[in-house]
């Protein structure tokens, strides 16, 4: 017997525990990495954002260190005090801001698009039984529904494509990244910088990041100028640069350094004011046709620094009842038709509640009674109406009015059959019955669950 053990089983099936709750960021499927419970979100590359503090914060601690020795050695109401002060002040502030903002952009959801447990609903075109045979083999079955579908915006067609992992199609100008493994309202960029993809939720203080610190690298390249020529006392401009080494060193670090975030700054500016992405800009090229979502510059600069920002659409920490790494969970789809959500959703869960609040158990469940497994071909071949057809049809949990409908396997490839099966109900968060099973394979390649009983 190989494979798939819920390691909440135990010898005798009375011991199985319903799945317990998790907060959603303990199972996010993204790369993405959480702290403070949840409350704080980076991407994969959080590390590299030391990096971008350290770059940042030296040369600025370095410059107002040397500006606030000036300022203490200079005398008290004296034109070199009245000079400095002030400029300390503001070398302090710049610094703080732009390290909030860093912070603002790496630190928040960017944008994600909670991803589905399940495709869109299908035309319906595709074969059941080999979509129920290749989920159980660990590929995904061969749905037939459009890649692409078209929208209008502001009067232009937008096509929108279906992502594959998200199992969704992406809402306009939406794309994964591939770092993160999410996808991404609004996507710009993976910004390696900040550790974190920039979206429709952070772009704002990514520019104010990257604007914050072209100010930040010009105003410490002009003031450390400013500092070398008040010490000059008349010396060659040599001869005090060589007393003034560190200002010299900052001078060629931030004379450097702007061509980078300068650069950026300006570029950022553009596609701003013509209502781009860095994604859309270098694929798509606007420039060949209208761009659907430039509505002038003024109107664009307005939307990106006085509109709201959108709100998060995941709440990470929310309860979500845990997925069984190591066990099958699957959804059910009873029967072998394809059927419509309404149906779909009377099916898994039963018509209606019970008065007591509970979810009843599904009718195909209760007019199932075999002794066992040994039976079960003969009272098939018998009237053909004990057994029911499982397909196996997506690899996660079916949520419908918040019951969940959870089945653990363990595989025997010998005898091709999932064995011990045990299927689980419960309602937010609190387990309402327990079923068992054997799960092997039928003739025309179904899964046909035989002695299944009440736990």
């Amino acid at each position: 017997m190989s494979g798939y053990r819920n390691p909440h089983w135990g010898s005798s099936s009375k011991d199985m525990a319903p799945p317990k709750p998790r907060r959603l960021y303990q199972v996010w499927k993204g790369s993405n990495k959480f702290f403070f419970g949840g409350r704080i979100i980076f991407g994969p590359d959080v590390a590299s954002l030391f990096l971008s503090i350290f770059l940042i914060g030296a040369p600025a601690v370095t410059f107002c260190s040397k500006v606030f020795t000036k300022v203490r050695g200079a005398e008290e109401h004296s034109n070199q005090l009245r000079f400095w002060y002030p400029v300390l002040v503001i070398g302090l502030i710049v610094t703080f801001l732009d390290l909030m903002f860093l912070l603002l952009t790496s630190g928040r959801d960017p944008g994600i698009v909670p991803r589905q447990s399940r495709p869109p609903e299908s035309d319906g075109s595709f074969d059941i039984h080999r979509a129920s045979m290749e989920w159980v083999n660990g590929g995904a079955p061969h749905l037939r529904f459009p890649r692409t579908k078209d929208v209008i915006v502001n009067g232009h067609v937008v096509k929108l494509k279906y992502c594959d992992t998200c199992l969704l199609y992406r809402p306009p100008r939406a794309s994964h990244c591939s770092i993160c493994n999410n996808c991404v309202q609004r996507f710009d960029h993976h910004c390696p910088w900040v550790g974190q993809c920039i979206g429709v939720r952070n772009y704002r203080f990514f520019f104010l990041f990257i604007s914050s610190s072209t100010f930040l690298c010009i105003y410490v390249f002009f003031f450390s100028w400013i500092n070398i020529l008040q010490e000059q006392h008349g010396d060659s401009l040599w001869k005090t640069m060589s007393r003034e080494i560190t200002s010299v060193i900052l001078i060629v670090y931030c004379f450097i350094a702007v061509w980078f975030v300068g650069g950026l700054t300006v570029f950022h500016f553009y596609l701003i004011c013509s209502n781009q992405t860095t994604y859309e800009n270098f694929r798509y090229r606007y420039d060949k046709k209208e761009n659907p979502y430039n509505k002038g510059m003024q109107r664009n600069i307005r939307e990106l620094f006085l509109s709201s920002i959108p709100p998060s659409m995941n709440n990470f920490r929310s309860w979500v009842l845990e997925e069984e790494n190591e066990g099958r969970s699957v959804a059910l789809n009873i029967g072998g038709s394809v059927m419509s959500s309404k149906e779909k959703s009377d099916r898994e869960i039963g018509s209606k509640l019970a008065e007591d609040g509970r979810i009843p158990v599904p009718e195909h469940l209760q007019n199932l009674n075999y002794n066992g497994i040994d039976n079960n071909k003969k009272n098939k071949d018998a009237d053909g109406v004990h057994c029911i057809s499982l397909t196996l049809f997506l690899p996660t949990l079916i949520i419908r009015h918040h019951v969940y409908i959870e089945v653990h396997c363990l595989q025997d490839s010998r005898a091709q059959r999932l064995s011990g099966c045990k299927i689980s109900v419960t309602q937010d968060d609190h387990y309402l019955d327990l079923f068992a099973c054997q799960i092997f394979s039928s003739l025309d390649g179904m899964y046909v669950c035989g002695g299944l009983r009440q736990l």
